[in-house]
C-alpha cells in the first residue's frame, strides 16, 4: 500500500491555469500513518537556481460523510501550504519533509516521480505552467480514431475510379499484416461513410473524431502527401469533409485532422518541383545532396522525402499564417477543430540540425491566431515529455507512459506474435502491477499536469497492434476501464468498441464488421458505451487527482480524487483474494457503502467500519463513487 505523502498538481492541490508572476498556494497532503512530519518546504526553480519556501499546516483534513457516526469524520490526513511565486513561465517544484525518526530527523523528497528517502534530480520535478490549457471541449472529450479507408463506405464510393497505385479488396477480404501489397490494400472507405455513423460514434461516448490523413496519397494510409491543398477525391473531395464537419457539428461533435510536418509524399508538388528545378523555392524545402541525386527521408524510405525547416519559404506556406496549410483548413468552409502532427518528434531535427521547438512554436502561434479554441496534439512515440511544456503542443500521443506498460502488465500467452513497438523484443515481457505502476510514474513525471491532462492515453491506435491480441483473453475491458480512469484524452481507434484484433499497425486497420456483428461485439461496444457515458458525468474522471493506493502481482488500486466526488479503481489480471485497503488510506472517515459505478469480470467488495476488503476471479476491473475531498479552509 502506498501510505505516503501526496501532491499531483491537480487542483486539489494548485491552481488551475495560473498567471506568470503571480503567487500561489501549493498543498500537500501527509497521512499521520506516515510518521511525526515536524517541517515542509517547498523547492523550486528560480531563473534554474533552487529556492525555498517554507509551508505552514493547515487544519486536519475533515470529511463530513451523511450518516456516519459521531467523530469519524477525520480522514487521517493532515494538509500543508506554501506560497509559490511564479517567476518563469514553467515552475518546477518539489517537496522536503523534516520526518522524526530514532535518530532525530529525516528528510525525504517527494516529486512527480514519486516518494525518496534522498535527493533528486530536477528532470522529475512537479511543473507548473502558465501557459494557456487546452479547449475545454478537448479535457472532457473522448477522441474517436477513424482511417478513413477503413471505417464506412457511402454509395457513392462504388461510382469512384480506383486510384493507380491501389489494390482492390472486398469490405470482408483480410488485411495483410505485411507484404508488398499492405500499403496497397483499397477498401474504398470515404468520408460519407463516416457521415453516416456518426450517430454510433456519439453512442461510444466519443466526442472528437479524429480522422488519419485525408490528402491525395500514392498509399491507404495518406502519410505520403502529394499535395496539402484538396482532399483525395477518392474519400469524396472538399465537398465530403465539408458535409463531415457539419454533420458532426450539428451532434455537438468536433473533428480533427492529421497533418506531417516530418515529410511530405515523393509524388507531392513541392518534391516534383524540387527534382526538376535545383534553382525553386521548393528544392530547398528538402534535404537535398550537393550534386541533387540523393535526399533525405524518414528512417530512409524513398517515397517519404523529409522536410528541411531552414527554409523560410517552408514555414510561410505550410505553417505559418491563415493561408498556410495550418491555418486554411481551420476555417471556413472547412472548419475543422485542430491537428495531430504526425512524427512530430522527428520534425525539424535532421543531424546537426534541431528546429524542432521553433517549428512547434510556428504551428502553435497560427492555431492560436486562426482559431484559439482548436486543440494542437502530437505524435511522440518516445520519452516524450521534454518537448511538452504547453507552449507548445497542447498534448502527446504517445505510448510509453500508459500503453507499453498496460500491456505488459496484461500480456496474454499471444503476445509474442506482435509487434512490441519496434523493439526486438519477441512481444511485451510481462510485469507486475509495481512495474507497471514505476514505469507511469517516472514516464509521466517531466510532464505538467495540465498535459497530461490533454495527452491521449490508448490501449491501442492504428499505429500498433490490437489490445484484444495483446492482453489476456477477456482483459481488453480491463484496460479500457483503466483507460477511462486516467487523466489524459481517452482515445478509441475505430473497433476497439467490437474488440478486434491485429497483430500490428497494418494488421489493426481492419474494416469495420458492420454486416457481421455478434453478441461478443455489442456486449464489448455496451461496455465502451458505460464508459464512455461515465466520462462524460463524472468530474473526477476528467479533473481529478491521481493517487496509487495498492500495487501488487497482479492486482492494483487508484483512486481520481476531485471536490465533487471521487472515483476508486481496481482492477485485476487473475484471481485474487482478501487485498484490504483501510478507509484512511482512501481519504475517508466513516462511511456507508459506496455506490458500484461499472465493473467487468468478478469483483466483491466488503465494506467496514475500517476497510474495504476486495476479493475477485480475474480478468476484472470495478469502479466505485467515493465522497469529494474537502481541502482545509477551501468553501
Amino acid at each position: 500500500m502506498f501510505v505516503l505523502p501526496h501532491h499531483d498538481g491537480s487542483a486539489l492541490y494548485v491552481p488551475a491555469a495560473p498567471v506568470l508572476g503571480s503567487v500561489v498556494p501549493v498543498r500537500i497532503r501527509v497521512p499521520r500513518a506516515y510518521g511525526d512530519v515536524r517541517r515542509v518546504f517547498v523547492r523550486s526553480l528560480r531563473d534554474a537556481e533552487p529556492h525555498y519556501d517554507e509551508a505552514s499546516l493547515l487544519s486536519a483534513s475533515l470529511l463530513a460523510v451523511p450518516g456516519s457516526p459521531p467523530g469519524s469524520d477525520d480522514d487521517g490526513w493532515d494538509w500543508w501550504e506554501a506560497s509559490l511565486t511564479l517567476v518563469n513561465p514553467v515552475t518546477q517544484y518539489r517537496f522536503l519533509l523534516e520526518v522524526a525518526d530514532a535518530a532525530g530527523s529525516a528528510w525525504h523528497w517527494l516529486n512527480a516521480e514519486g516518494h525518496f528517502e534522498r535527493d533528486t534530480p530536477d528532470v522529475h520535478d512537479f511543473r507548473l505552467t502558465c501557459f494557456e490549457p487546452a479547449p475545454e471541449w478537448a479535457r472532457r472529450g473522448v477522441i474517436y480514431q477513424i482511417f478513413p479507408d477503413r471505417f464506412g463506405r457511402s454509395a457513392a464510393a462504388s461510382s469512384r475510379e480506383v486510384p493507380d497505385w491501389a489494390v482492390p479488396c472486398d469490405w470482408d477480404e483480410p488485411v495483410q499484416a505485411s507484404g508488398v501489397d499492405t500499403p496497397y490494400q483499397f477498401y474504398g472507405g470515404d468520408l460519407d461513410g463516416i457521415t453516416e455513423r456518426l450517430d454510433h460514434i456519439a453512442s461510444t461516448g466519443g466526442t472528437v473524431l479524429y480522422l488519419t490523413p485525408f490528402f491525395p496519397a500514392r498509399s491507404n494510409h495518406r502519410y505520403d502527401a502529394s499535395t496539402f491543398t484538396m482532399v483525395d477525391p477518392v474519400l469524396g473531395g472538399d465537398e465530403a469533409l465539408i458535409r463531415l464537419v457539419a454533420a458532426a457539428h450539428a451532434r455537438g461533435l468536433k473533428v480533427i485532422g492529421d497533418l506531417t510536418t516530418n515529410h511530405t509524399g515523393d509524388a507531392h508538388e513541392w518534391f516534383g518541383l524540387a527534382q526538376t528545378d535545383a534553382q525553386s523555392q521548393e528544392a530547398g524545402f528538402y534535404y537535398f545532396s550537393e550534386d541533387g541525386s540523393e535526399y533525405a527521408a524518414w528512417f530512409g524510405v524513398p517515397s517519404l522525402p523529409k522536410l528541411d525547416w531552414r527554409s523560410q519559404a517552408l514555414r510561410e506556406r505550410f505553417v505559418s499564417g491563415p493561408d498556410s496549410v495550418v491555418g486554411r483548413w481551420l476555417q471556413p468552409p472547412f472548419n475543422l477543430d485542430g491537428w495531430r502532427i504526425d512524427v512530430a518528434n522527428m520534425t525539424g531535427r535532421h543531424g546537426d540540425v534541431d528546429l524542432n521547438r521553433s517549428v512547434a512554436q510556428a504551428v502553435r502561434d497560427t492555431v492560436r491566431s486562426v482559431k484559439p479554441d482548436a486543440l494542437l496534439l502530437a505524435e511522440s512515440a518516445n520519452d516524450a515529455a521534454a518537448d511538452f511544456d504547453g507552449n507548445t503542443w497542447h498534448g502527446a500521443m504517445t505510448y510509453s507512459n500508459f500503453t507499453r506498460p498496460l500491456w505488459q502488465w496484461l500480456a496474454g500467452d499471444s503476445a509474442d506474435q506482435v509487434n512490441f513497438f519496434g523493439t526486438p523484443l519477441p512481444g511485451p515481457n510481462r510485469i507486475p502491477a509495481e512495474q507497471f505502476v514505476e514505469l507511469h510514474s517516472v514516464f509521466a513525471a517531466a510532464f505538467p499536469w495540465q498535459v497530461r491532462t490533454q495527452n491521449m492515453i490508448a490501449v491501442n491506435t492504428h499505429d500498433t497492434a490490437r489490445a484484444a491480441t495483446v492482453m489476456i483473453p477477456g482483459s481488453q475491458l480491463v484496460g479500457l476501464g483503466i483507460l477511462f480512469s486516467m487523466p489524459g484524452i481517452p482515445t478509441l481507434f475505430a473497433g476497439d468498441e467490437f474488440g478486434l484484433e491485429g497483430v500490428n499497425g497494418e494488421h489493426s486497420r481492419t474494416p469495420m464488421p458492420w454486416d457481421s456483428l455478434s453478441r461478443a461485439h455489442t456486449d464489448q461496444y455496451d461496455a465502451v458505451a458505460s464508459l464512455g457515458q461515465l466520462r462524460r458525468d463524472i468530474s473526477a474522471l476528467v479533473f481529478g487527482g491521481l493517487r496509487w493506493l495498492y500495487a501488487k502481482g497482479d492486482v492494483l488500486a487508484f483512486i481520481r480524487e476531485h471536490v465533487s466526488e471521487s472515483v476508486l479503481v481496481v482492477a485485476a489480471r487473475a484471481g485474487f483474494e482478501g487485498v484490504r485497503l483501510p478507509l484512511t488510506l482512501l481519504g475517508l472517515g466513516g462511511i456507508g457503502t459506496p455506490s458500484n459505478l461499472w465493473s467487468s469480470g468478478h469483483l466483491e467488495a466488503a465494506w467496514d467500519a475500517d476497510a474495504v476488503t476486495f476479493s475477485g476471479g480475474g480478468p476484472a476491473v470495478g469502479l466505485w463513487k467515493l465522497p469529494g475531498v474537502v481541502v482545509p479552509g477551501s468553501t
